[in-house]
């Protein structure tokens, strides 16, 4: 009963228009002094929570997108990519899903991935004759990959509220990431080839291969230095993400020449305003989270599903209901702020492996970014398209259905996220 009137509580402010940082914060304050505890816990858990080491690399890794994407890191990727596979059917949704995901190892956000590679494909798409409702839903889909193609902002976050590996995680989506690329690969070859709904591509001259390959090339090298440090040892996250952040102004000013100071100062504020936001958030979840702790909220929902609930399967089910209609109103960290402190231990206490879980969590955090009404990359495909959240909206299910089938598969065969880490 008191977890439905936290809930009640926390859902009465957002309607009301409260950011979520301070929503919970407020609810995690009201439940210290309910209950007893000195107020003094809320300042200290966020003091603790902010002087987090790993938690720099938010705005590293944040900086390092924001650069690729003013300096027009997308559109060499894309063309690389477009020239080596644009021939096959749907090649350009083949190379746009590519794209994401080579950018998604480079930048860690989904946003960033979205908008990047949308300004590019989405005009090339349609003028091909690509259904527009196929389109802005592959692209929302396909910017996904940010968040579960390590580097991964979400990872970093539930990294640092579990005290899990962060090195860990980022070998645990590899398995599920390339995973969900193949179905979206698949499914677009598929979608062109029944509905015949594209104009085909001549197939690009060698020469042409090169010379776009050339101009792409900086960019791999970046996502390959980023995630052999990392997997290596060499780099710590937030060494990795600061690498990749010199590393990305090398490019766009010297190889590119692309950056100019006015788009680098951009990338400055954006990168700024979304850090402040979300170091707000983990603020105000880290207060939330230590009161529900000590309400022993967590123990008690162990104690109910232990009771009642037959079975692991029946509670990532019961879960991943839960988390999809938590997506209709939550942004990605905020679930997993607010839900990882309550979920985690009833998981574990079924025999879920953490790092297993994490990414789980993370690839349902991903369903949220595309399910309305504030999934933000609906958002960020409506503003680079130009056109009605609607027209996002019915072009993302296809690509939802196929992200809930990933988790099947996960469940299935765990070690699609545990091999690499942990037995390779």
């Amino acid at each position: 009963m008191t977890i439905i009137l936290i809930l009640a509580g926390l859902f009465f402010l957002l309607l009301l228009g409260v950011p979520v940082a301070f929503a919970l914060g407020g609810i995690g304050l009201a439940m210290l002094l309910i209950g007893g505890f000195s107020p003094l816990m809320a300042p200290q858990a966020i003091l603790s929570t902010l002087d987090g080491f790993i938690l720099l690399a938010v705005p590293l890794f944040l900086l390092m997108s924001n650069v690729l994407l003013k300096g027009g890191v997308g559109r060499d990727l894309f063309a690389a990519v477009q020239a080596w596979v644009g021939h096959w059917p749907g090649g350009l949704a083949v190379a746009t899903i590519l794209s994401c995901g080579l950018f998604a190892a480079i930048s860690g956000s989904s946003v960033a991935t979205a908008a990047t590679i949308g300004t590019v494909a989405i005009p090339e798409m349609i003028s091909r004759g690509y259904d527009k409702r196929f389109v802005y839903g592959l692209l929302a889909a396909g910017g996904t990959l940010g968040i579960l193609i390590p580097p991964s902002i979400p990872m970093i976050v539930y990294g640092f509220v579990t005290e899990q590996s962060v090195i860990a995680l980022f070998l645990a989506g590899i398995g599920p990431g390339l995973l969900l690329v193949s179905f979206f690969v698949i499914f677009s070859v598929l979608y062109a080839k029944l509905s015949g709904k594209f104009v085909p591509v001549e197939k690009a001259q060698m020469e042409e291969r090169l010379v776009a390959s050339w101009r792409a090339l900086p960019s791999l090298v970046l996502a390959i230095i980023v995630i052999a440090g990392l997997y290596s040892g060499a780099f710590t996250p937030t060494e990795a993400a600061a690498v990749g952040f010199a590393a990305a102004l090398l490019i766009t000013i010297f190889w590119l020449r692309t950056l100019t100071w006015e788009s680098f100062w951009e990338a400055v504020k954006e990168s700024a305003i979304t850090t402040t936001a979300i170091l707000l958030i983990v603020a105000g979840a880290k207060v939330f989270g230590k009161a529900i702790a000590l309400y022993r909220i967590p123990q008690d929902i162990s104690a109910f599903i232990a009771a009642n609930i037959d079975g692991p399967l029946i509670f990532i089910l019961l879960v991943s209901v839960v988390l999809l209609l938590m997506g209709l109103v939550f942004e990605a960290l905020s679930m997993i702020l607010i839900m990882t402190p309550v979920l985690l231990p009833a998981a574990m206490g079924l025999g879920f492996d953490p790092i297993w879980f994490g990414i789980y969590m993370v690839i349902m955090v991903e369903c949220a970014l595309i399910t309305p009404p504030v999934g933000l990359n609906l958002y960020v495909i409506q503003a680079v398209a130009r056109t009605t959240l609607a027209n996002v909206a019915r072009g993302v299910w296809p690509f939802l259905l196929l992200m809930l089938g990933t988790v099947g598969v996960l469940y299935a065969f765990p070690d699609l996220a545990l091999y690499i880490p942990f037995k390779w």
